[in-house]
């Protein structure tokens, strides 16, 4: 009946994405997160609520479900039951060791750097406030202080002077997933861009969206666009590590290699073994995009050549308080100005949530920014 059954570990709004992609091929779709009616929840077969943190709740749901591939769609998940669930013949996606190294900072920090040797930043890990202090003495000031374990950059601060460095630490820590009070301390990069190499690991071989460039604030992303315009050998020397890094995480799916590009060279900053917020974009920016890129590679099911439509950008809709009574207006003079949307259909608001983003193309990456971020700017989140 079903061409296979998968189980998502986190279902927001890329989560949501994944499973309309995969209901699309004939899958069964199993959404579990922390809270009831989440966005992947909305379009699935079935749902649990439990803390992906939980190892017995999370084993007790692939015993009552069965899946055929469990696909972690956020950072915070017990990756001990994970592995142990892999030992056990499960197929986790794209493995175990990959959502053990990625869940955490420090984990891809120090595989990156000093099992593959890829160049990064300077960085030393803090697990107090003084040691963070002493980390700032060693790579050097400005530094940006950020929490191992978080999502979606929050915690992230850049302390310019010695006397910012404790509200830096005292910010990761109150952001910080886990009960691990544990930061790195990095070098400030001067970049001249950040992109995200979205890159396909499939049993054929590895394969390359044209890159994203993107525009963070508060160690968020706000905007994003593709293609981003970079030298050809620094593009080159991006996709060269970023296939080394994924052939050596093993396993089969989508992985967001996010790289610093300063003066010609392409900097290791993170990796995320999933579908990618920056990704976004490629819901109106290129076919397949990056959800069915994911699922296809998941699956073993051929993928084609990857096609850009043309210059794209993705902007942000933001809450700005806590709330579960409001509404969304302006939908219809965002669509006149020639883009689209995804609403993500979260139950509730809070400060800085992305409940939205507008899509759009136009003849260049900047022009397209633009109409993007002009059709963000209609939508508005009213509360009652």
């Amino acid at each position: 009946m079903y061409l296979a059954t998968l189980m998502l570990l986190g279902s927001g709004e890329l989560g949501r994405e994944f499973a309309i992609a995969a209901k699309r091929l004939g899958c069964r779709v199993v959404a579990c997160d922390r809270y009831a009616n989440a966005p992947a929840m909305q379009c699935s077969d079935a749902f649990e609520v439990f803390s992906m943190l939980d190892g017995a709740a999370l084993r007790e749901a692939v015993k009552k479900h069965g899946p055929d591939f469990i696909v972690p769609e956020i950072e915070a998940i017990d990756t001990a039951t994970l592995g142990q669930l892999e030992a056990e013949g499960w197929h986790v996606v794209p493995s175990a060791r990959a959502a053990q190294l990625t869940m955490n900072r420090d984990g891809i920090r120090d595989f990156a750097a000093q099992e593959l040797g890829l160049e990064t930043s300077r960085y030393v890990f803090a697990e107090t406030r003084a040691e963070a202090v002493a980390a700032a003495a060693t790579v050097g000031l400005p530094c940006v202080i950020k929490p191992v374990m978080s999502s979606s950059g929050k915690g992230q601060s850049i302390a310019r002077s010695a006397e910012e460095l404790g509200a830096a630490w005292d910010y990761a820590v109150a952001n910080m997933r886990g009960d691990r009070p544990r930061v790195i301390v990095e070098q400030f990069i001067a970049f001249d861009s950040e992109i995200t190499l979205l890159t396909v690991a499939t049993g054929d071989g590895v394969q390359f969206c044209a890159p994203i460039g993107h525009r963070q604030e508060k160690g968020d992303y706000r905007e994003s666009w593709q293609p981003a315009e970079m030298p050809a050998g620094t593009l080159r020397s991006a996709q060269d590590q970023a296939r080394k890094v994924v052939e050596a995480l093993g396993g089969n799916g989508i992985f967001g290699v996010e790289f610093f590009i300063a003066g010609g060279r392409a900097i290791f900053s993170e990796l995320s073994p999933r579908p990618h917020d920056t990704g976004m974009v490629t819901l109106i920016s290129q076919s397949p995009n990056q959800f069915e890129l994911h699922l296809r590679a998941i699956l073993g099911l051929p993928i084609p050549s990857i096609e850009l439509a043309g210059p794209a950008a993705s902007a942000v809709i933001l809450a700005d308080r806590e709330s579960s009574d409001f509404r969304f207006e302006g939908v219809g003079e965002a669509l006149a100005l020639g883009g689209d949307l995804r609403l993500f259909a979260k139950p509730n608001t809070l400060p800085n949530r992305r409940m939205g983003v507008a899509l759009a193309r136009a003849n260049s990456a900047d022009e397209a920014r633009e109409k993007a971020v002009a059709a963000a700017s209609q939508v508005r989140i009213t509360y009652s």
